[in-house]
């Protein structure tokens, strides 16, 4: 019997997946009326470098990094600053934002796109910091932190959560899908910017198509594998992920680095990929909208 690699425990919740997974992404339509936090990820809060009646563009540094653990947020649209002032956050704490009424233009301000091959890793984290990624899975951690390693820390693995184990949700799942060589490649620069060789992509085995793409991807990149792992909730978990891929178990208060580990989502390796070979800051997210009731 073939036993795929997971954690000890876990669950296996009703997935509801077959409501959305087979659904391609779709644009929704810039809204007038745009509400921008100024914390947005852990860490302090991004400083305005704006004020009311700037004109800004689309992709423009509106609020800029605030110390070490911070990030810089970008306007998601061209438009006009009203003001700015104190708004609710989806964790319903009252936190500063900056308010853009929207122009019915929306020019967008991409930085300039650097050479995948020729980038240092230096370049790499400079371009993440700058283009304000946080991570996509839910933490929202500074990416560029989690790429700069303390120097007492030796990391040798890189690992892509692509299990996306918590029911309902497709996201990663499509990203896997429609987007298979932006991944691959935004997982090769953040092996890049770490300073390792091998890079692991873990996704649980109720995905076969995307298991089929991402093989067929990196079927002539000797140091990328696609470890194919037991579907069982919370397999995505950063340390039930590192290991169910690697074996080693991440001691209480310490961190993947502590294990030689970087773990990053699947949405933030294709930013890192769109930062890097297209020039573009993080002004979107994807999301799953599903369930019985939609």
């Amino acid at each position: 019997m073939n036993h795929k690699k997971t954690f000890k425990g876990g669950i296996h919740p009703d997935e509801q997946k077959q409501l959305s997974e087979n659904l391609s992404f779709e644009v929704m339509p810039n809204p007038k009326h745009v509400i921008v936090p100024l914390i947005q990820h852990l860490g302090k809060p991004a400083k305005p470098i704006v004020k009311k009646g700037s004109e800004v563009k689309a992709g423009e540094i509106i609020a800029e990094q605030d110390g070490f653990i911070s990030s810089p947020i970008h306007s998601p649209v061209s438009g006009k600053v009203s003001k700015i002032t104190v708004g609710a956050t989806v964790t319903g704490f009252p936190k500063d934002a900056i308010v853009i009424e929207a122009s019915e233009t929306n020019e967008t301000v991409l930085m300039p796109p650097l050479d995948p091959e020729k980038v240092t890793s230096e370049g790499i984290r400079e371009r993440v910091k700058l283009a304000g990624i946080v991570g996509q899975g839910g933490a929202a951690f500074p990416t560029y932190v989690k790429l700069s390693p303390p120097p007492d820390k030796k990391v040798d693995i890189v690992i892509i959560n692509g299990c996306e184990c918590e029911p309902y949700l497709t996201r990663d799942y499509r990203y896997m899908i429609e987007r298979t060589d932006d991944l691959i490649t935004g997982l090769r620069l953040i092996m890049k910017a770490v300073g390792v060789e091998k890079g692991v992509i873990g996704i649980e085995d109720n995905k076969p198509e995307a298991i089929n793409k991402l093989k067929e991807a990196v079927k002539n990149l000797p140091n990328i594998s696609i470890e194919v792992l037991e579907t069982k909730y919370p397999q995505g978990a950063e340390k039930m992920l590192i290991k169910a891929v690697t074996g080693k178990e991440v001691p209480p208060g310490k961190l993947p680095f502590d294990v030689g580990a970087v773990i990053q989502n699947i949405g933030t390796a294709i930013a890192v990929n769109d930062a890097v070979v297209k020039g573009e800051p993080q002004l979107t997210a994807a999301l799953t909208v599903s369930g019985l009731g939609i």
